[in-house]
């Protein structure tokens, strides 16, 4: 298959890796500087490469904050019959605009990062491709996340965006949270140093994704529930109420077996 990816970024490099030993790929991305180490795969910086090529398929791994833009830059030199990928952690506009396009889609959610995963062992990982996706296209992903072992669900843009809000948006938030109130320590714990760690890394992403993230519709309901049991929490600490505490332990154990 002729395989195109939009976007040299951390996920866009990763993708063709994967792909560019199986597949005739080609990546694009303007700034020419982030395909100086790209092997096995042709590099395109405009878009009558593009043309030339007739992709197949198009995986667009652009910063979250471009991909309809990207694909409406190329949809003009694309043949009718290609597929168009995302891989968005977040699904904003992307319904209506792949109902819009009038080409075949298929949009997927590799549940990890490059930031915190392995991506060399990614068998305790876990992807999403949305179930109105076109069904060639969803063939193609699953046997891809197969073949990388990781846990594959289906499910709806709507069913995707209420995961994403539980297993994004929760420690996102509390990442931040924990990080919003840091001040220098001479002797940090190892427990603290664990979460500076993950907060430093969190740091690290796109303002715009982080943003588009916790802007999921879905994601004040998570937050106040966040609230609710810090409430519940505080509420047992200054009553130094050991009975409570036990209880919120053992509730705590149960709910992470």
């Amino acid at each position: 298959m002729k395989i195109l990816i939009l976007g040299a970024g951390k996920m866009g490099s990763f993708f063709l890796d994967l792909l560019s030993f199986q597949h005739e790929t080609a990546i694009y991305d303007r700034d020419s500087q982030k395909l100086r180490f790209t092997h096995n795969a042709y590099r395109f910086t405009s878009l009558d490469e593009i043309e030339k090529f007739q992709p197949q398929l198009v995986i667009n791994a652009v910063t979250l904050k471009y991909t309809i833009e990207a694909f409406e830059n190329i949809m003009p030199i694309l043949p009718k019959d290609c597929i168009l990928s995302d891989i968005a952690s977040v699904k904003n506009g992307l319904k209506n605009f792949y109902k819009q396009c009038k080409f075949p889609y298929v949009s997927t959610h590799p549940m990890f990062g490059p930031t915190f995963a392995k991506l060399n062992k990614l068998s305790n990982e876990s992807a999403i491709i949305i179930s109105e996706s076109n069904h060639l296209g969803k063939v193609f992903f699953k046997d891809l996340y197969s073949s990388l072992n990781l846990n594959i669900f289906e499910y709806t843009f709507e069913e995707h965006d209420v995961t994403a809000a539980y297993s994004l948006s929760i420690p996102f938030v509390s990442t931040l949270v924990f990080a919003s109130t840091m001040k220098h320590q001479e002797a940090p714990g190892t427990t603290f140093k664990k979460h500076m760690e993950i907060a430093k890394g969190l740091l690290s992403e796109d303002d715009y994704l982080l943003q588009e993230i916790l802007f999921n519709s879905k994601t004040p309901a998570q937050v106040e529930n966040i609230l609710g049991e810090i409430q519940k929490l505080l509420n047992i600490i200054k009553s130094k109420d050991a009975d409570g505490m036990q209880n919120f332990l053992t509730d705590v154990r149960r709910k992470i077996k």
